[in-house]
Order: structure tokens, then sequence, then C-alpha cells
């Protein structure tokens, strides 16, 4: 097929997914009002027309076709910083559909146990590639009584299982939380949610499927209103994306399309990839978050006259190193990128998670000092329909006056984009998932213990010590 047009993506949305969203029954996303922002917003990883983007979202493959960049797998510095660049210029849904990458970078271990299912892998990444495919990371269980296992849950689909293997593929029954954009996708690509034991055997389960399978539904919720002002919502309005939980109701997956079912041992590795590339692509999104709460911090103060308050220089410092931590953690994760034993070369893990836990575990700080900076206006700032009221207009512009080369209107539209995008409907989604998309903080805990060089640490203390080998 190629390269998707804009008309043949919003189309491709019409096959029959069963979405269910604010009590409606959703037969056609591309008419329904709640999906007019995140259509618009995806359609713009299909603008292949815009001559400025499309050799960043573009590039040739082995095969001499030209398909999405985001299918494109790192072989060379180049090529990562490449995929850096496209991230800055991609939404959610193609952000999302890097889980190929995460697929691709675990497939010579998925070959060891099971060649099949490595060739599946290939042939799905190949297949979403030529038909400009988008796919969703499906992997978070609703996981019922976290102090027992999937199998002692006091419902067996309270982590998605296998309920049955057949000559045509396995079917699977549970639901799957949390997963952004997965009504504007076309592939469901599912991961276990965490290493399973050899007792929760059916819950080790890997696999893709199209969201329009019979027996998949989606329910979904979104961070905004399908119809915001513009100007009280500067965020919001542009930026709407919902997050689905995904219903697998006795699905049958073909075996030509599982990765994985029931090899308990793979689990982990499956779950642990998607992590990687996940929280690299969130701090893409990070670093450009910062720089712009920064401005918009400095804004702030200067419109209030208080540029020389040693007290808010303070401040705007604080969001200045934040800032620049992250873009160094990501920068020094890339230089020091990591091969796998195919050639695909991918970010340093323990950079990338050492950056990621700074930025999520730091993030409510910053807030704190942008929320000081702005004050009380943040929240209590009058509407756009105000300003525009003849009365009630002219009492603000009068009393939101500070400077004379300040513009009121300029000033509201600052204060709408702090309250927007940090207290309010994007804000609030904002606050959760950075510390929760790509695993909470514990992840990166976790993953930061088991790969910092602990021995070759505890060996620079001991010789500090003044500590000798015994022998």
């Amino acid at each position: 097929m190629g390269l998707m047009t804009q008309e043949q993506y919003v189309e491709s949305l019409r096959d029959g997914r069963v979405i269910y969203w604010d009590g409606d029954k959703i037969t056609d996303p591309p008419a329904h009002p709640n999906f007019r922002v995140p259509i618009e917003v995806a359609k713009g990883d299909y603008d292949y027309d815009n001559p400025e983007k499309r050799g960043i979202i573009t590039y040739e493959t082995e095969d001499g076709e030209l398909a999405h960049r985001v299918f494109q797998v790192p072989r060379t510095e180049e090529d990562l910083q490449a995929r850096i660049k496209l991230a800055h210029n991609m939404s959610m849904v193609g952000g999302v559909t890097g889980v190929y990458m995460a697929l691709l970078q675990i497939k010579d271990q998925v070959a060891e146990l099971n060649p099949q299912y490595a060739e599946n892998i290939e042939n799905l990444y190949r297949y979403a590639r030529a038909n400009d495919l988008r796919g969703a990371e499906v992997i978070t269980d609703a996981k019922g009584d976290r102090s027992r296992k999937a199998h002692e849950q006091d419902d067996p689909d309270l982590f998605l299982r296998i309920v049955e293997r057949n000559n045509e593929g396995i079917v699977v029954r549970g639901a799957k939380f949390h997963i952004s954009a997965g009504s504007l996708v076309h592939e469901l690509v599912v991961m276990p949610t965490k290493g399973m034991r050899q007792d929760e055997a059916d819950y080790a389960v890997s696999f893709s499927i199209p969201v329009n399978a019979p027996g998949v539904k989606m329910i979904n919720r979104s961070f905004a209103p399908a119809e915001l002002n513009e100007f009280d919502y500067p965020a919001s309005s542009h930026h709407s994306c919902p997050e689905a939980m995904v219903i697998f109701d006795d699905v049958l997956v073909p075996w030509g399309r599982v990765f994985l079912a029931g090899e308990s041992r793979l689990a982990t590795v499956f779950a642990r990839s998607l992590g990687l590339w996940e929280r690299t692509m969130g701090l893409v999104a990070a670093a450009e978050s910062a720089q712009m709460l920064v401005g918009l911090a400095q804004l702030v103060v200067e419109m209030q006259g208080k540029e020389r308050d040693i007290g808010a220089q303070n401040t705007i410092a604080e969001l200045v190193c934040y800032a620049e931590m992250i873009k160094m953690g990501l920068d020094y994760a890339c230089k020091h990128y990591e091969t796998t034993p195919n050639g695909m070369i991918h970010p340093n893990i323990l950079a990338v998670n050492a950056a990621k836990y700074y930025y999520a575990a730091n993030y409510h700080a910053m807030m704190r000092n942008i929320h000081d900076l702005g004050g009380g206006l943040v929240l209590t700032l009058p509407m756009e329909a105000d300003l525009r009221h003849p009365e009630a207009g002219a009492y603000l512009r009068k009393y939101m006056h500070t400077k004379p080369d300040v513009d009121v209107e300029d000033r509201m539209r600052v204060y709408n984009m702090i309250r927007d995008y940090t207290a309010d409907a994007y804000g609030g989604w904002h606050q959760v998932t950075t510390l929760q998309a790509g695993g909470g903080l514990i992840a990166q805990r976790i993953m930061m213990n088991q790969l910092f060089d602990m021995e070759g640490a505890k060996a620079k203390a001991r010789r500090a010590a003044g500590i000798r080998p015994k022998h």
C-alpha cells in the first residue's frame, strides 16, 4: 500500500472498531465530535506533502521503498539522532508506534526460544511498515489484588490470559488499562505487564491484533472536553488524545500474530523492552516541555516587573537547571548508545532510566516553582468571554495592567497557558503521566539498581578506604 494520505488515514478509522466514550457507542469515529481534536493531531503524522517535514518523517527502506521513519531500525548514531528529531515532530499516535522497536530489540532472544515467534515479529513489523499502520503499546493489566499473583485473583481475567489454544491460534480474555491513542491506531501490540512464573504461564502472552478484531472493545477517556476555547485552553484545545481501557472478550489471535504464548521465562524480557523506548520518547517530550516552562516563567516575571528580583531569578535558575539536566541526560544516553547482537542500536538503558527518574521525581517541585512565580492568577484569571465583554473587558484591561509595554491580552494568554498546561485539563493529565508513563518511579529504581556497575563502585570505595583484597 505504501504511505497513506491524511484522508486515507481518517478513512482507515472507519473499520468497524468498537468504542465507548462518554456513554456513547461510537461507530464512526471521524464523525464524532470527541474525535475532532485527536484525529487532527494524529493526521500530522501523515503530513507527507509538507516539504519541511517529509525528510524528517520518512526514510528509504532496505527495499528502496519510502516509509515513515518511526519504522526505521537505528543502525548508526545518525539513525538514532534522526529518530530523536522525529520525536519532536510526531504525535502520541506515532510515539506509541515505537512499540515495534521494542519487539525488534528482543527478537534474537525470542528466536532462541521459538524461531516462529521471532519470524512473526519480523513479519508484523514489515506488514505495519508497508501499509503505514500505527500500533499501540498495550501492556498494563487490571491487576486486581496486588498482593496476589495473576492466577490467584478472585477473577482469573484480571490479568490478560490465554483461555484456549487450538489449530487456528490462541483465544485471550482480559483487559488492558491506560492505552494512549488506542482508538486512533490500527494494531494493538500486547505484551505481559510483568515477569510471570511457571504457574502463571497462561498470562505470559504477547501478540498483535487489529483494533477491529472480533471481541476487541475500547472504553475511552480524555483529559479534555470535545470543544474548548483556544484562548482559555491553549494546550488542551490542541493536544487532546484519548486513553483507552481495552477489553479482550475471547479474542482469537492467529498463530501468525503470536509472539509469546506461555513461555513464562521471556515475559520479563518483553515487559522491559517496551520501557526503554517509551521512556526515551518521554524524555524528548520532557526536554521540550521543560524549555517551554522556563520561557513561561520568565515571561510572567518580566510582565510583573520582577525580572531583577533575586527570589524570582533563583527560582528560574532552578527551572533552567531542570531543563538542562533532562536535555543532557537524553544526549548522554544517545551518545553512549548500546548495540544488540543483530546490529540495532538503542539509547543507553541506565542513562535513560536515570534521566527519566530525575525528570519525573522533580516534576512536581518544578510545578510548585512556576505556580509560586505566577501567583493566584494562575487559577482565578477571568475567561476570554469576559475580556471581550464591553464592560467587564474594560475593567480587566484596567486592572490587569502592569507596564506600558505589556499587552493585557498577551499577559492573559501566558497565564492561561500556565494554568492549562500545569493546573487544569492538560495539566492534570501531565501531572499523572509524568510519573506513570513508562512505569512509575519504582520501575526506574529497579532498572538503575540492576544496571549500575555496583561491583566497580564497591571496588573504588574499598580502595579509597584502604581495604586491601583478601587472598
